[in-house]
């Protein structure tokens, strides 16, 4: 069985007491403790469960000595027993309040000693996944999270990997959970994602299922601050990994962070989020990203709250290290970056707005045919923008840059249309936004006055032609 290689995040610049306890208090407040709670208050009548031969005489009288006379101990003296029992009663019993009981049972078992995964992990009963797995498409909520908590304890206690598929499955039912409208589980859904992505492996499947995208248009949709904090968690423990960290912007993560950094009142979420920048700063072995990261952290207006969080001054380390870390990498950056570089990280990051770049002519002249590298991939972020972004300015900004580029690139009116540009810019020649349709309509009349031009000088051309020909032709006779 494979082997996990567990890395700790903590360890490299954070307490890790200091991170659980915090996350303790929040737990003790979930939904799902709550009813935790309330539920262990109950009496299951395990008799009735003997006389109607759903249960054996074994797993009631094991049950009955752990559960009704206490002895806590249980579990330690006769691990193979725990674990038969609780996978028989799990499998056999089908009454949502009895399987909501045991599986609050199992859960303090596993919480008062984390060893104890080694009960059920190393079982002779056979796969421990399965029931637990099963249990997941219950319809009783409370089951459902409830096991889903105990499957990320028995996943990231033991030293052996949870297997890919069993893995798979439950990974896309956490990331599915996450999507759900209303969900009252949620945070304990982010509690199990807490856990699972400190284990490198399980944070490769995790990308392999779409749970970066996942995460982070949630974190986009301004979800409540405490589920916030624990979904940037997430990617906080995911940026460790360095390929992770070298990939997280793909995903469009600076812009959604900097906006909860901006709009952020808890000093807890201003914290994780300074962590997440400061790993994708630090994290990435191919030092150009790194370097990309800080530029559109810089575009993304990260200076700005940089400098309102220096000037509050807070009494928490973390804080003002990273905050100091933070503004003398972007400083930094800031120095090396050209006017070319500014530009191509604000389209990357869709942001678009009228910074001074945009209408310099010096620029369009120097870098126009810029635009053309790397598979023409700023045109394409630009053509993209017309069609997907809702914001007049993105709009308008969007349309001035394809006529400038068409304006100042021979063939750019070609390329345009090759990607479906024009046809864009026609279109919002209807928008609502007045200034969006006058940059639509200049962009137009770019992309037109450049086929003019052209034509005239074909004309030109073709008449010089004419003329050499004619006296060619007439010497020649």
């Amino acid at each position: 069985m494979a082997q996990k290689t567990t890395t700790n995040p903590d360890g490299d610049r954070y307490n890790p007491k200091r991170v659980y306890i915090r996350e303790d208090m929040i737990a003790a407040t979930s939904v799902l403790q709550i009813r935790a709670s309330e539920i262990r208050q109950t009496q299951i009548n395990w008799q009735s469960y003997l006389q109607s031969q759903m249960i054996t005489q074994r797993d009631h009288d094991y049950i009955v000595n752990l559960d009704q006379r206490g002895q806590k101990n249980l579990p330690d003296q006769n691990p193979e027993t725990c674990a038969d029992v609780f996978l028989n009663l799990i499998t056999h019993i089908s009454k949502d309040n009895t399987i909501q009981y045991i599986l609050v049972l199992i859960d303090d078992i596993l919480s008062e000693d984390k060893s104890r995964v080694k009960i059920f992990r190393e079982s002779r009963h056979g796969s421990v996944w399965q029931p637990f797995l099963n249990l997941l498409n219950r319809q009783d909520e409370f089951v459902q999270h409830m096991t889903a908590r105990i499957i990320a304890k028995l996943a990231c206690w033991h030293s052996s990997l949870m297997e890919k598929s069993d893995l798979h499955f439950y990974l896309s039912w956490l990331k599915d959970q996450l999507k759900m409208n209303n969900n009252d589980y949620i945070q304990s859904v982010a509690r199990c994602l807490q856990m699972m992505l400190r284990v490198d492996e399980y944070r490769f499947a995790f990308l392999s299922v779409d749970g970066i995208s996942t995460l982070l248009s949630i974190l986009a949709s301004r979800v409540n601050f405490q589920v916030q904090y624990q979904l940037v968690f997430c990617l906080w423990v995911l940026t460790f990994n360095p390929l992770l960290a070298e990939k997280m912007n793909k995903f469009n993560a600076i812009p959604i962070l900097a906006d909860i950094l901006s709009d952020s009142v808890k000093e807890k979420v201003t914290r994780i989020v300074l962590a997440v920048f400061r790993n994708l700063i630090e994290k990435p072995e191919d030092h150009q990203v790194a370097k990309e990261h800080c530029i559109a952290m810089v575009q993304c207006k990260v200076l700005k709250q940089l400098s309102i969080l220096e000037q509050k001054r807070s009494d928490d380390e973390d804080i003002m290290n990273d905050v100091d870390f933070l503004n003398e990498r972007l400083q930094a950056s800031v120095q090396d970056l050209s006017s070319f570089d500014q530009y191509a990280t604000e389209v990357k990051s869709g942001r678009l707005e009228w910074s001074p770049v945009h209408k310099s002519a010096k620029f369009w002249r120097e870098n126009a045919a810029r635009l053309n590298e790397r598979g023409q991939e700023l045109l394409r972020t630009l053509v993209h923008l017309l069609e997907k972004s809702r914001d007049p300015v993105v709009l308008a900004v969007a349309c001035y840059d394809v006529g400038e580029y068409v304006r100042h690139y021979p063939r750019g009116k070609h390329i345009i249309e090759q990607l479906g540009g024009k046809q864009r810019v026609m279109y919002l020649l209807s928008h609502e936004d007045p200034n969006v349709r006058y940059e639509a309509l200049l962009a137009v009349q770019k992309l037109m006055v450049h086929n003019w031009e052209y034509l005239g000088k074909q004309l030109e051309k073709e008449q010089i032609d004419k003329q050499t020909g004619g006296t060619a032709v007439g010497a020649k006779a």
